[in-house]
């Protein structure tokens, strides 16, 4: 085996063992322990983070932060794959910001000269357009880790009523429209909870209570284990033209619309009767390009709104 085929696989080698001694690699590869002593020398070099421990149960150890063996990548994938990463570009707050813009810049400058160039032109021709918010969130990755690692997290929430500090457990996060969301349980509450990250002012890990089990929940069925019924209501709506195209760019999830052949249309769904304060603040904002027939909740909602402005300017 040449020395180079050698040395990609004792880094596939070490990354699945994460703890090996020099002797359980030696006769693997069937070389001797000095030379693996000099491959892993070269592993160490090459940015692999190997960390050594002395004694009858010593050994090699791969720290947490391990390096993924090469991949080969066709100049298609390489290129989409660096596309789903610029789309993100809009988000002043990610999970993973820095791993992101290293990878980016990993992907970009590994790229022959001709790629690169595609690229740059690419990129003044595509985007991924989120609206732009000011909010820093650090406590992103937190949460994230505490959803895949089902850990308690201590949260000090900004909500309507002030700041108040909850034990939540976290299903995960998610972002709509430039905002980003994550959907937990409260002990408080002892129920499920949908937070808005930016009114997180602190989170901190906190092993004061035992995690619930939550591995069968995720952010596509969390809802159906509240413990409170949602109610819902029929939402009647019709639509110009104009109308129908913001439904279509602005609303998240998309809710039901049915389109007429001159791109008019109505919306005819039932959604969440907590949601009327949303649809009448978004429904104004339509002006004269959406119509609400039903329910009438949601039409007085949208009148009172429209008094509360008349008489904010007189």
């Amino acid at each position: 085996m040449s020395k180079s085929k050698r040395l990609i696989e004792l880094m596939m080698a070490v990354n699945r063992m994460r703890k090996f001694t020099v002797k359980q690699l030696a006769q693997q590869f069937g070389v001797s322990s000095r030379t693996i002593l000099r491959d892993l020398q070269e592993l160490s070099e090459l940015g692999v983070p190997l960390y050594s421990e002395v004694g009858p149960h010593g050994g090699y150890q791969v720290l947490r932060e391990r390096i993924l063996p090469p991949i080969a990548f066709t100049e298609e994938e390489a290129v989409s794959l660096f596309f789903a990463s610029h789309s993100l570009r809009h988000y002043p707050s990610l999970p993973f910001e820095t791993e992101s813009s290293n990878a980016l810049r990993k992907f970009y400058n590994y790229m022959p000269g001709d790629v690169r160039d595609r690229i740059d032109q690419m990129k003044n021709r595509v985007d991924f357009v989120a609206p732009t918010r000011q909010q820093e969130l650090p406590y992103l990755p937190l949460l994230l880790d505490a959803a895949i690692r089902q850990r308690v997290v201590r949260i000090e929430y900004d909500s309507r009523g002030g700041v108040s500090s909850r034990l939540v457990q976290p299903v995960g996060i998610y972002a709509k429209n430039g905002f980003w969301y994550c959907p937990a349980y409260c002990f408080r509450t002892d129920d499920f909870r949908l937070f808005r990250c930016d009114r997180i002012v602190a989170a901190a890990p906190d092993d004061s209570v035992e995690p619930r089990d939550h591995q069968h929940i995720h952010l596509d069925n969390w809802e159906s284990y509240s413990t409170k019924p949602r109610v819902y209501v029929r939402y009647y709506v019709e639509l110009t033209k104009a109308g129908m195209q913001r439904c279509e760019a602005e609303l998240c999830p998309m809710p039901t619309l049915y389109r007429r052949e001159d791109g008019s249309g109505w919306l005819d769904t039932d959604m969440p009767e907590s949601e009327i304060p949303y649809f009448a603040k978004f429904f104004i904002g339509l002006g004269n390009e959406a119509t609400v027939v039903e329910p009438p909740e949601l039409i007085d909602q949208m009148k009172q709104l429209l008094r509360d402005i008349l008489g904010k300017y007189g």
